[in-house]
């Protein structure tokens, strides 16, 4: 069998205790945590599961993912991944191709930025299509992310933008970077999508103990320090009453 189990939101206390009871019967851990920062402590993890994690590196998942699953023919093997598992297309892929070769599979769950977002008092199911932020590369800056913001906005909907990782530089996007990138792009593009009086979400380190959520004008929100990643962005489409009396909570 193989188990993708997800490590929630931010640290090792949030793995569920379904997921630490399959940890414990497994022959094999595994855990990849370049897809999203984890401050979390895998080592209390191993002391509570009495088992040894092994942390993969970006090729070894998406390259060398046949040996994980051709183990998972014999043993119980378990994936653990921060957030939800199947929030990122690779461990999808994984799945897909696990199931193609009759291995049994095994997701469970966890907290992500899709249930947290919640907080912020923004309605769910108002929320459009979710845009990634990479950081530019070789004076190359697609402009596809601001284009998807604008058809959500025109719609009237909320955008969440996830910010670009590169957890082996160790290497997080800031909020304070999206928005100069994003502003760089309003700047040659001028649809007015997003301008320094735009009023959006900064949020960082959801579900911790000192997460930060602050709403207010780009120009405001580009000066601000959120503190250590990981940090996402939501740009507000239409409002409901109820979601402007929460927001006001957070304004800065």
């Amino acid at each position: 069998m193989l188990y993708f189990i997800g490590l929630g939101l931010y640290d090792e206390k949030d793995l569920s205790l379904r997921g630490l009871e399959i940890i414990k019967k497994c022959s094999e851990v595994y855990a990849e945590l370049y897809t999203s920062f984890f401050h979390g402590d895998l080592k209390k993890l191993e002391e509570l599961s009495g088992k040894k994690i092994r942390i993969l590196g970006r090729e070894d998942l998406e390259e060398k993912s046949s040996k994980l699953i051709e183990k998972a023919k014999k043993e119980n093997i378990a994936l653990l991944v921060p957030g939800d598992p199947m929030i990122a297309t690779t461990h999808a892929a994984i799945l897909i191709d696990a199931m193609k070769k009759g291995i049994k599979t095994k997701v469970v769950h966890s907290s992500s930025i899709y249930s947290g977002i919640g907080e912020t008092g923004l309605h769910i199911y108002k929320f459009g299509r979710t845009v990634s932020l990479p950081y530019p590369q070789d004076n190359y800056m697609p402009e596809s992310p601001y284009l998807y913001i604008k058809e959500n906005l025109d719609l009237g909907l909320h955008t969440l933008v996830l910010l670009d990782v590169k957890a082996e530089q160790k290497k997080f996007m800031s909020i304070n970077e999206a928005l100069r990138i994003l502003l760089e792009i309003e700047e040659r593009k001028r649809l007015g999508v997003i301008t320094a009086e735009k009023e959006v979400l900064g949020i960082s380190r959801l579900g911790s103990d000192d997460q930060l959520i602050r709403y207010g004008a780009v120009k405001k929100l580009i000066e601000l320090d959120f503190g250590k990643p990981p940090h996402s962005l939501v740009i507000p489409g239409k409002l409901h009453f109820m979601e402007e009396e929460m927001l006001n909570f957070f304004r800065i």
